[in-house]
């Protein structure tokens, strides 16, 4: 079979099946996707496939393919399980972390996967003397900073050794950052990595047409069992609607974050709509570094000025829920219960203003078109406008295709914007205070603190948190950084989201993760 050729054929079927949409309006779907090639509707272009490089879910569903890890994430759950590591040990003092590899696995390229591949991967990513450092920036090293050592004990056996002990090391090894990439292709392609990717997964890079498509083909060689796909495509379709109208015609088969306006239209034996709570926070960044939002009253009175309710209700559909602050509810056993979201009080955020001697502030509000976990971005953030403008706030409204966005929100709003609508998908309570909350994480420093929020008691909580061996002590200091972090309104808190996604009746065997992730090995497409 020539993937090529045949994929083709789907994108151009699928343009067939959206302008019939377009011509006969409500007209039943008059084209069909081959069997054996699963056509998934992306909300955005993928910046890179090299997952050290990149931070979006949109990438990831692609990545979690085609690469693997030492771990993985359980299915159904963000417990750790073997994947290329087939067991490990960790010393008493939690310093060490050695890892047995699984035997007799390749790279797509054909090279063999091994503990010097392991250890190419992490000093790529951690050592800027790495011959290969150059083939970054790898903006979530952060998650292996407590990494001091990565040391091939034999072909068979990796041992790492941190500077002190880290809770979330095995979760994180599992996050996309943590995927084992070819050291050989690397060295071939160098900064081109990323469009010419080669890892041990289910499915084989075949190619990437620019705002097209990037196409995988199935491993009949996968260690874990050949996948039943032959090949995935992935279309990016950044307009929602647009989404939906080719779901509605049948030129793709699985559609990610459905509007919530569009759910009904999914209803009926020709669809499966598929739902799964998950760690999720829809949020606004708020320059707290320099303009009105320096001042924490203008912060506060922010937060009491957007109507939450309204947003999760009316835009959202009863999809989310109001967010109480930065830590999902998806983590129970971290999550600080007793805060409540701010409340709906426009007269409170004019008395804040006005003790803050604040009149009719100017504000650049930057929004995105779409992008992971940002739900409806154009018109949760039209509806913020009107409410920050409802109570003396004057919002100029700036809008950006996803990846422009990333390229400037992530290097920090100074200069430029006084706040930012984000998302975040995390696989621990550590995770998004960490990298987006933390003084050392602002973004000359690499990390996703765009806002410049800094609080030296926050800063010490998380410290100490991420070192802990106990997670009821863990838990303790992640509720009270949320209490402080809350008070402080470093940002809008607006939602906590429910992912979804729909299928064609033609595929079989596809679950949603808590992770947000796709992972296609075992889905059928009839």
């Amino acid at each position: 079979m020539n993937i090529r050729n045949l994929t083709r054929r789907a994108v151009l079927a699928a343009t067939g099946a959206l302008l019939a949409v377009g011509t006969l309006g409500s007209a039943p779907a008059t084209a069909q996707t081959p069997p054996g090639v699963l056509v998934v509707g992306q909300i955005a272009e993928p910046k890179a496939l090299d997952p050290a490089a990149v931070t979006a879910v949109n990438d990831f569903r692609i990545l979690m393919n085609v690469y693997d890890g030492l771990v993985r994430y359980k299915s159904g759950t963000l417990e750790v399980e073997p994947a290329l590591a087939t067991d490990w040990e960790i010393s008493e003092d939690g310093t060490e972390y050695t890892f047995n590899l699984r035997e007799g696995v390749s790279f797509h390229d054909g090279t063999p996967f091994n503990a010097e591949a392991v250890v190419f991967n992490f000093e790529r990513m951690l050592n800027e003397d790495h011959p290969y450092a150059n083939t970054g920036p790898f903006p979530l090293a952060f998650f292996f900073s407590s990494v001091d050592e990565v040391e091939a004990v034999d072909d068979l056996t990796v041992k790492f050794t941190l500077s002190a002990p880290y809770a979330p090391f095995l979760s994180n090894l599992a996050y996309p950052t943590g995927l084992i990439v070819s050291p050989a292709a690397v060295e071939q392609y160098g900064v081109d990595f990323g469009r010419n990717p080669s890892g041990t997964g289910p499915f084989k890079f075949a190619e990437w047409r620019s705002n097209e498509a990037v196409v995988v083909e199935g491993n009949p060689d996968y260690w874990d069992g050949a996948p039943s796909l032959q090949a995935v495509i992935y279309r990016p379709i950044t307009d929602a609607n647009t989404r939906v109208a080719e779901m509605l015609a049948g030129g793709i088969d699985l559609m990610v974050e459905v509007p919530p306006v569009a759910l009904s239209e999914f209803e009926g034996d020709q669809y499966s709509v598929i739902e799964q709570a998950g760690p999720h926070v829809w949020f606004l960044i708020l320059n707290a570094k320099e303009g009105p939002f320096a001042d924490k009253l203008v912060r506060q009175a922010a937060n009491y000025a957007v109507n939450k309710e309204a947003l999760v209700n009316d835009v959202l559909e009863g999809t989310a829920d109001v967010a109480a602050g930065p830590t999902p509810p998806a983590f129970a056993w971290a999550y600080n219960d007793a805060l409540e979201p701010y409340p709906y009080d426009p007269e409170k955020a004019k008395e804040l203003l006005a003790e803050a001697g604040v009149e009719n502030p100017s504000l650049t509000f930057y929004v995105t078109e779409g992008g992971s976990g940002m739900l409806d971005p154009i018109a949760m953030g039209t509806a913020i406008q009107a409410d920050l403008q409802a109570v003396g706030f004057d919002v100029k409204i700036e809008t950006y295709e996803w990846n422009t966005f990333l390229g400037e929100v992530n290097p920090g709003l100074e200069g430029k914007a006084d706040m930012a609508e984000m998302a975040w998908m995390t696989n621990d309570p550590d995770t998004l205070p960490y990298l987006a909350l933390r003084t050392g994480a602002w973004p000359e420093e690499g990390g996703f603190n765009s806002g410049y929020y800094s609080n030296p008691e926050v800063d010490e909580l998380l410290e100490k948190a991420r070192v802990s061996t106990s997670q009821d002590e863990r838990a303790e200091l992640y509720k009270q950084m949320q209490e402080i972090v809350q008070e402080d309104a470093p940002w809008v808190f607006v939602a906590n989201w429910k992912q979804n996604a729909v299928t064609s009746s033609m595929v079989e065997n596809f679950a949603l993760e808590p992770s947000f992730f796709l992972l296609l090995k075992d889905v059928v497409k009839n």
